[in-house]
Parts: structure tokens; C-alpha cells; sequence
């Protein structure tokens, strides 16, 4: 008997120490010092979400008739659903890798302003208060940009669509995505992160695509002129603090972002140069998707690549794992993307 009292003694001794040991931890992780999840932060995430389309057939092109419950691919509700349901499993899990949800969200490859209030209405994102900016644009595909914000600590002082126009065609817009401008000011409620009243812009862009070749390239650069043309305006008006976001289907060492050198910092750069990349091609990493800064107006930012783990499958071509989509060719698979989510921490 006593015997038995002491190892019973004994395991609730442990037990406690077990308990002293957790709770040690927790208390040293609050006094770290990780920028992502201090309280003057900000958290940006951008991620294209690679044929992200409303299940419903509005006659709106081909795409649009292609992925509806009666098109070639049964775009159906029940798959749009499980889709959205998707996003929002990895949006939390990078809430919960971070300690923190993304303060601000870009998107890209959606096709319209249901598909994203779904997604923050519908899902277990409804309890974080995430806001809505979006425009249509003249993209064939139907497909835009948009951007998500916690209007808890957030709230969109303007908005504006900015169309890609060629300036040697008397200004004609291509028929391509706009780039999203979205001034941001921070609210008394923003739980002690930074200044209140400290404001911010968001430029979401997604350049045109390599399909059929690279034969597209002078499209990107019309792109990005414009993107240097926004940025110089802003910079003109006394704007300070610009994030420029996006996918910009060019890898870093393209002399396509030699326009915005003295406007910008690239902070893909760095982990492009390591071989990093965001988009899974023959087996190799591309870095497509990248964050801008503006020059001086940040004390610090760092940028990462989430690679969320249910949402990787073993490529069978080549070595290694690749992000899993929606689709593999007309075969639906039940993933959401074939570019792994970026992240920007600002503070």
C-alpha cells in the first residue's frame, strides 16, 4: 500500500511539473520577441486561388458556362462549398501557425463578389469580421483580383479599380485584370497594434499569363508600367506606406521589375536567391508570387512562403511534393491551388 502511494505521489508530482513546464513556455512565448505575432504588426497574406468561380452559369463566357453545376467540369455547389470550406481550413491554419489571423488578405483568380463574401459569410471566417473590396474587371476569363480585411481593426478609406492601359494605343485598356488600390486606416479598435489613424495602401495585382508561350511578355510590362505609374502617384499625393501584392507570372530576375527599382523593395528577392518559389512547374520551384514595399517607409518587413501540409500532394512525375488543386486537368481532386499563399509582416 504504501508503495502505491508513493507512485501515485509520484505521478501527480510529475504531472505538476508537467503542467509548471507548459505554462513556463506559454509565458515565455508571450514575452518573445517574434515580429509576426507582436502587437505593433500588421499581417498581410496574398494567395491566387486558381479558378476560384461561382458554381452558377451567369453567361458570362466560356469560363463562366465551364465551371457551373452544368459545364464541362460540374462546378457544383457542393464542390464550390468544399472549396471555400478549404481556404478557410488554411487561412486558419496560418492564423494558428502565426498566433494571429492575416489582418489583410489578397486574392487573385476570382470570379466575382459572391465567390468572396461565400467564403467570409459561409465558413468558420464569419467570426473574424473579414470586410470585402472588389471590382469587376475586363479579363476575358472573367477573373479578378480582390482583397479581405478585419474591419475589427480596419476600415477602407477609399477603393478604385486602375485598368491596365497601353499608353501606345491612346490609352486602351487591355483586356486583362485591373490592379486593386485600397487605402486602409486603422481604427481605435485595433487592440493596440501600431498607431490608430495610421494609414496604408494595398495594391493587389495579377499580370497577364504565359499561356502559349511567353509571347505575352509586352503585356507585362504594360502592366507594370502601370503598377510604377500607381506607385509614383501615390508617392506624388504624400502617400508613405504602399504594399504592392500579387501574381506577377515573372520570376525576380526578370528585367520586367527593373521599373520599379527606386519605388520598391522586392522582398521575394531574397528567397527566390535561396530557390524558394510559390508555383510547382516540371518539378521546379517558380517564384511568381511576390511583396513590394515602398523605399523607406517601413522600419521592418520580412516576407515567407506558407506551405500548409494538407494542402501538398507526392507529384508522381517528378521527386517531391506539389501544391494540390482543384482540378488535375478535367479530373476534379478537391484541392484549392496550384501557388502556395504568401505572407508579409509589417512593424
Amino acid at each position: 500500500m504504501d508503495g502505491f502511494l508513493f507512485f501515485k505521489d509520484f505521478a501527480v508530482s510529475i504531472s505538476h511539473f508537467r503542467i509548471m513546464k507548459y505554462v513556463m513556455i506559454i509565458i515565455l512565448s508571450l514575452f518573445s520577441e517574434n515580429p509576426s505575432s507582436a502587437k505593433d504588426s500588421t499581417l498581410i497574406m496574398f494567395w491566387n486561388l486558381e479558378n476560384f468561380f461561382d458554381y452558377r452559369d451567369s453567361g458570362n463566357g466560356t469560363a463562366d458556362t465551364e465551371f457551373s453545376s452544368t459545364g464541362q467540369r460540374h462546378w457544383t455547389k457542393k464542390r464550390f462549398y468544399a472549396k471555400c470550406n478549404a481556404i478557410a481550413k488554411a487561412i486558419m491554419w496560418i492564423g494558428s501557425e502565426k498566433g494571429r489571423m492575416p489582418d489583410i488578405i489578397g486574392v487573385a483568380e476570382v470570379e466575382n463578389r459572391f465567390v468572396l463574401e461565400r467564403l467570409v459569410y459561409a465558413t468558420a471566417l464569419k467570426k473574424y469580421d473579414y470586410g470585402v473590396v472588389h471590382y469587376e474587371s475586363p479579363d476575358p476569363r472573367g477573373i479578378d483580383v480582390g482583397l479581405l480585411y478585419r474591419r475589427s481593426f480596419f476600415k477602407v478609406l477609399s477603393s478604385r479599380r486602375c485598368p491596365v492601359t497601353d499608353s501606345c494605343s491612346s490609352g486602351t485598356p487591355l483586356l486583362t485584370r485591373d490592379i486593386l488600390e485600397v487605402k486602409l486606416k486603422k481604427t481605435e479598435g485595433d487592440g493596440g497594434r501600431g498607431d490608430s489613424g495610421s494609414e496604408l495602401i494595398l495594391l493587389v495585382n495579377h499580370h497577364p499569363s504565359k499561356y502559349g508561350g511567353d509571347s505575352g511578355i509586352w503585356r507585362r510590362k504594360v502592366a507594370m508600367a502601370r503598377l510604377k505609374e500607381a506607385g509614383d502617384s501615390l508617392v506624388s499625393a504624400g502617400v508613405k506606406r504602399i504594399v504592392a501584392m500579387g501574381d506577377f507570372n515573372d520570376t525576380p530576375d526578370n528585367p520586367v521589375f527593373q521599373k520599379l527599382d527606386g519605388l520598391f523593395i522586392n522582398k521575394a528577392l531574397p528567397l527566390y536567391n535561396k530557390g524558394y518559389g510559390t508555383i510547382r512547374y516540371k518539378g521546379k520551384w517558380d517564384m511568381i508570387d511576390m511583396f513590394f514595399v515602398s523605399k523607406n517607409s517601413f522600419l521592418h518587413s520580412s516576407m515567407e512562403i506558407a506551405r500548409i501540409p494538407f494542402l501538398f500532394v507526392r507529384d508522381n512525375t517528378f521527386a517531391g511534393e506539389k501544391p494540390l488543386r482543384t482540378y488535375s486537368g478535367p479530373k476534379y481532386v478537391g484541392g484549392v491551388s496550384d501557388h502556395c499563399p504568401i505572407l508579409l509582416v509589417l512593424w
